[in-house]
């Protein structure tokens, strides 16, 4: 490896100047370390093995260096908890939890965790691939919205990884945009999806972080059913999260808004977003009407009705684009020849009427399910055995489950307690359901 002597960044053995400052490089090993007066940490040897080198970015939860690995002779990514989180044993846990999943689930879009260890200063380290790009998070911080090609390609690529994590049973349940890290080349983004300490297993061993009535995840990304903390969530939780991704991608605004935790998930709750054409209007790559009825799709407030997986939503989505094949093809296809084939179809997508809105029910204006449940509400309520001349008002839906009262912040925590008024109107329904 080389350093650069001004920032302190690692490079391959066959770089010569550093791309930040123009200094020219020299070997790693006799690089000295510049001071950082802010952190001590800086130059030090962490486990043993690690010479931290630079501050690369800082959280709630720790902060991350870049480091050199002495005995592979390897750059890495450190990440080390925060002496206060370092005292939390569910935090800690999670910690653990994430080099564990890493270990379960080596693909090529998830980031390689390498170890995990106590330090001297009595908190923890956890030592990661280091990857040159950037989070999703701070692309469209600058960019807004991404293009459609662009969007497949990471769709494509998440898909797969996340496919084999839920394959063993496995739940992110906190995909968001700061946990897609692009690592650009000249063919497009390599994603790398990161964080997998929030992880659900719905294995029958699995060891269980979460309390009863509780959830964990970011609000604006949860699926209904991951907001009232029903320990029912599977996989298609990450399929309505992969969806609100792919929707904030394409319109610059995530689909379900609110001021606080509570009003996103009432949001969540009871509300359907814009169409995804509507809302991208005026922005720099319209939107044809045939993502509207994948997102729809993938945003049913029931999981039964929602699109079964994060590979058939990503190729659901290359589908309204105008694409042939399946994700597995899109991934590894240049993003221009992408861009190539949408550019050819999108005046024959955007000529396309708009997907006529549902019928509106009594129960829309209380519960705001009808575009959430589409035409599959009608084989849910048979498969229930509930008539299908049953009113529309008093069909009851998953919504109307216990919701709880959430704690501020991200992540959240939600209280069953809070669930009573909704508990409620469940209890009448059924009522009138059996007179």
């Amino acid at each position: 490896m080389k350093a650069c002597p001004q920032c302190g960044r690692l490079y391959p053995d066959d770089s010569g100047f550093c791309p930040v400052d123009g200094a020219q490089l020299g070997r790693a090993t006799s690089v000295p370390v510049q001071v950082d007066g802010n952190d001590a940490r800086v130059g030090q040897l962490i486990c043993q093995r690690y010479q931290i080198r630079r501050v690369v970015a800082d959280g709630g939860m720790g902060r991350v260096y870049e480091a050199l690995d002495l005995q592979l002779k390897r750059n890495v990514a450190v990440k080390i908890l925060h002496a206060d989180v370092a005292n939390d044993e569910v935090a800690v846990e999670r910690f653990k939890r994430e080099f564990a999943v890493s270990k379960q689930v080596p693909h090529s879009h998830i980031v390689e965790v390498l170890d995990f260890q106590p330090t001297t200063d009595s908190t923890y380290a956890l030592v990661m691939e280091y990857l040159y790009g950037e989070e999703l998070r701070a692309t469209l911080k600058r960019e807004t919205v991404v293009s459609p090609a662009r969007l497949v390609r990471m769709l494509s690529q998440v898909a797969l990884g996340l496919d084999k994590a839920h394959s063993q049973k496995l739940v992110h349940r906190d995909l968001k945009p700061d946990n897609l890290f692009l690592a650009q080349t000249s063919e497009g983004d390599i994603v790398k999806i990161l964080d997998f300490g929030s992880v659900k297993d719905k294995g029958e061993s699995a060891k269980k972080l979460t309390v009863l009535g509780t959830t964990i995840g970011s609000p604006f990304y949860m699926a209904p059913e991951q907001a009232q903390g029903l320990d029912t969530l599977d996989h298609r939780a990450d399929v309505w999260a992969l969806a609100a991704i792919a929707y904030e991608c394409v319109t610059g605004q995530v689909p379900f808004q609110g001021n606080n935790g509570p009003s996103i998930l009432l949001e969540i709750l009871t509300k359907e977003p814009r169409p995804p054409s509507v809302a991208a209007a005026g922005r720099k790559y319209p939107v044809p009407p045939s993502l509207d009825r994948v997102l729809s799709h993938a945003f049913k407030k029931m999981a039964a009705l929602r699109i079964a997986s994060v590979g058939a939503l990503a190729d659901d989505v290359g589908h309204a684009y105008g694409l042939t094949g399946d994700h597995a093809a899109w991934a590894v296809t240049r993003e221009a020849e992408l861009a190539q084939q949408i550019e050819a179809r999108m005046p024959e997508l955007l000529a396309q009427a708009p997907a006529p809105a549902p019928a509106k029910t009594v129960a829309d204006d209380f519960f705001g399910e009808s575009a959430a449940l589409g035409e599959g509400m009608d084989a849910a309520m048979a498969a229930a055995n509930v008539p299908a001349s049953a009113p529309a008002a008093y069909r009851p839906t998953e919504s109307m489950a216990p919701m709880g009262v959430p704690k501020g912040g991200l992540p959240i925590l939600l209280v069953v307690g809070g669930g009573a008024l909704v508990v409620g109107i469940l209890v009448v329904v059924v009522l009138v359901l059996l007179r």
